[in-house]
């Protein structure tokens, strides 16, 4: 797909400009500091071959006992004491309960729900191309036949070319009746490379995309992927089709709901003031996206945000000695992997190809305030910011950890990726209900299962998702954690009572 953009205040060959002076002035700060330790490390090792040399048998004992006595033994003294604090201070807070659960457990009468509740001012949007028809109309489907079919939320699809005909009437004949689809065209300005942006800087961005593409960062060869990274990190809430809105459920083609969803998930989302939901969570890859935490981070620091529990979670435990942590935080402008103080992400995101989230959030000051922070730095272009991370580290900055829902009870599949939950008791299924009906064949329940007639694809060139980065993402929300020995052995869950851990 081509793509346009805007970005008023980006500038691409700036940031480089500014990015090659400091690499130089930190790049001597580097050498310096790499020659000092250099120096210290010869010192050392003359007093230890001077020590080996004139030093036999016991005497050499003794001076070695000496040396560990005057330095190591006093070293390892304030490593234990620091340790402890530097864990203190990176710790994520246990709350007192649990404070996200399922919504509802098991299968409700979606027609008595209906009935009962007010809808929500929502709407699903999906982004696609016309060639992508078959795999735009099987997710529809799906969705069709496992929520919407009885609440019947528009369907709005994005395209950054005009539609053809066939895409159009093969998915009005998709969806239900009553359920409303529009097929919309991007407006000008809002996809692609910001405005501003000069033809010049536009080769340097292109240059650097092919770069990455030549050292194997994941789709960072494609510079439509860029573009749709950005636009979805930002762009896609300014759109004029959206603002009647104040929730959406992004889907994507060729994705799988594995069960039924007989509650409105928008309107439990607004009742329980929840801002963010999401169904997996995984491990971004590195080279993606280096400096992104960096300059997340200091966005933060910026603007005098509070690092919270939320945000500790995100945190990699680093057990090295304080002067090692605050090196790398005094490198950080050449490091970028390492935020001030040392500290490192995880790399653990939301998969944003399933979200269910409130559009009032990311249209609000702050979150596009870090939008621009972020398009001013380059890095949707210089690197492959995700729109995955950008989300989760902002939700994790922005938002307090209650406000953020993790939809464990919904069956998902994408790619080689699926969640998919245990089934609630047979008594919880209603099996003879009318407006649910013969849906066939499901997973067995299971003691503890919350899903509503699941049919869980155990086809084992697919994988349940790795469970760690939830565990590590949900912590400041759950009282009941995994011990240090079900961490050990890879026991912790990575949704609730999912009975498909594939260790």
């Amino acid at each position: 797909m081509g793509y346009r953009g805007r970005a008023s205040s980006y500038s691409y060959s700036s940031s480089s400009s500014s990015h090659h002076n400091q690499l130089r002035q930190h790049g001597t700060l580097l050498f310096l500091t790499f020659d000092l330790l250099a120096r210290v490390g010869h010192i050392l090792m003359l007093q230890f071959r001077r020590l080996r040399r004139h030093s036999a048998g016991l005497n050499s004992r003794r001076r070695l006992k000496q040396l560990l006595l005057k330095f190591g033994i006093p070293l390892l003294v304030l490593y234990l004491i620091d340790l402890p604090i530097y864990l203190y201070n990176t710790r994520v807070a246990r709350p007192d309960q649990d404070l996200d659960q399922p919504f509802l457990t098991g299968c409700q009468d979606p027609a008595a729900y209906a009935a009962q509740t007010p809808r929500e001012n929502a709407t699903f949007v999906m982004l696609a191309r016309n060639s992508e028809v078959d795999d735009a109309r099987s997710t529809v489907e799906n969705i069709e036949w496992q929520f919407n079919r009885w609440f019947h939320y528009p369907i709005l699809f994005l395209n950054d070319v005009p539609w053809s005909e066939e895409f159009k009437d093969v998915l009005r004949r998709t969806v239900s009746n009553g359920t409303e689809v529009r097929f919309e065209v991007i407006e000008k300005g809002k996809w692609g490379f910001p405005e501003g942006m000069s033809e010049r800087e536009k080769v340097k961005a292109k240059l650097s995309m092919k770069q990455q593409g030549e050292r194997g960062v994941g789709y960072g060869g494609m510079e439509s992927y860029h573009h749709m990274c950005r636009f979805y990190s930002g762009e896609f809430y300014n759109l004029e089709v959206l603002k009647p809105y104040k929730w959406y459920w992004r889907l994507e083609p060729n994705v799988r709901y594995a069960c039924s969803l007989t509650y409105d998930p928008f309107a439990e989302m607004a009742k329980r003031g929840k801002v963010y939901g999401w169904t997996i969570a995984l491990w971004e890859m590195g080279n993606t996206c280096p400096s992104l935490f960096k300059a997340t981070n200091d966005f933060r620091a910026e603007k005098g945000l509070p690092r919270t529990s939320n945000w500790n979670a995100l945190l990699k435990v680093m057990w090295w000695p304080a002067p090692i942590r605050w090196l790398l935080g005094f490198l950080s402008p050449v490091i970028e992997v390492h935020d001030s103080s040392g500290r490192k992400w995880n790399t653990c995101h939301y998969w944003s190809n399933f979200e269910i989230a409130s559009l009032d959030f990311f249209r609000g000051r702050e979150y596009q305030e870090y939008f621009r922070y972020l398009d001013s730095k380059g890095g949707f272009y210089s690197e492959r910011w995700g729109d995955a991370p950008v989300h989760t580290l902002a939700v994790h900055m922005l938002l307090p950890p209650e406000k953020i829902h993790h939809f464990s009870d919904i069956g998902y599949e994408h790619d080689t990726l699926w969640q998919c939950p245990g089934n609630a008791p047979m008594d919880r299924q209603l099996l003879g209900n009318k407006a649910l009906g013969n849906t066939g064949k499901m997973t067995p329940p299971s003691e503890g299962g919350t899903g509503c007639r699941c049919k869980c694809n155990e086809n084992r060139r697919r994988r349940n998702i790795n469970s760690e980065c939830t565990a590590y993402l949900t912590a400041p929300v759950a009282h009941n954690r995994a011990s240090w020995w079900q961490w050990w052995n890879g026991q912790h869950h990575y949704a609730v009572n999912n009975p498909h851990n594939p260790r």
